[in-house]
């Protein structure tokens, strides 16, 4: 089950974009620190909450203690342009449980959150992290089916060794780091032909494919069916029946 974080920055921009470097996670946002409190008056599973301290009205810090008193035992993380002590250390006074300068590098961000789901409960780095990573490794193939990807490409992405991601990604998921990546393109595939926007050859090209038969070959090992079939049902038909003589 993904983790829960709450994003609360009145940049709507980074928002949505720490949606996508974080998408391993369930991520709900907020602007200001009234809209935070809201989300956290309502019954909600939020496993962590990163906090800028740099709002419009409500200020991160004062949005600490009124946070605290809601949801105690959620973690806090604060966010902040101020690289001074003294911001540290209202925030750590305030039972923050560490702090991020902006603008963050996503390792350093990634790092933070890991270690602080790691020390909740039900968090366990050995299990946890690990879900987490393959979530986040899925989601790097989805979202870069149209380009060459490799084994080598994910795991840089997840801080782990090729031969590590390997094995764990076929533990977790029971498809091979190969298998999984051809399933979601011919899924794409089938999303394509369905619109009748593209021809064979022009999905083949857009998907990655030297040639337009090698395409067809592995389409037609995973779906059941070659593209042109596909096509013109809108899924892969059964098999016909030989009638007995």
């Amino acid at each position: 089950m993904r983790k829960k974080i709450l994003f609360v920055d009145d940049n709507r921009d980074l928002c949505a974009d720490f949606k996508l470097w974080f998408e391993d996670y369930d991520i709900t946002s907020a602007s200001t620190a009234e809209e935070a409190l809201a989300v956290l008056a309502r019954p909600n599973e939020i496993d962590l909450i990163l906090l800028d301290v740099q709002l419009p009205g409500m200020g991160g810090l004062a949005a600490l203690e009124r946070i605290k008193a809601l949801a105690p035992d959620t973690g806090v993380i604060m966010m902040t342009g101020f690289s001074t002590k003294d911001v540290a250390i209202k925030a750590l006074k305030g039972r923050a449980s560490g702090y991020v300068e902006k603008p963050f590098a996503l390792k350093e961000m990634r790092a933070a959150i890991e270690k602080e789901l790691a020390g909740r409960p039900g968090g366990s780095p050995a299990d946890g992290d690990l879900d987490a990573k393959m979530a986040h490794v899925k989601g790097f193939i989805e979202a870069n089916c149209f380009k060459k990807v490799s084994l080598k490409d994910a795991a840089a992405a997840v801080y782990l060794s090729p031969k590590y991601l390997s094995r764990a990604f076929r533990e977790r998921t029971g498809l091979g780091f190969t298998e999984y990546r051809l399933k979601v393109k011919v899924e794409q595939a089938q999303a394509i032909l369905r619109s009748g926007a593209s021809t064979i050859k022009q999905i083949s090209s857009r998907l990655g494919y030297a040639n337009t038969e090698s395409f067809i070959r592995q389409f037609k090992k995973i779906a059941g069916c070659v593209p042109s079939s596909f096509r013109e049902a809108g899924h892969c038909p059964a098999p016909r029946l030989k009638k007995r003589a």
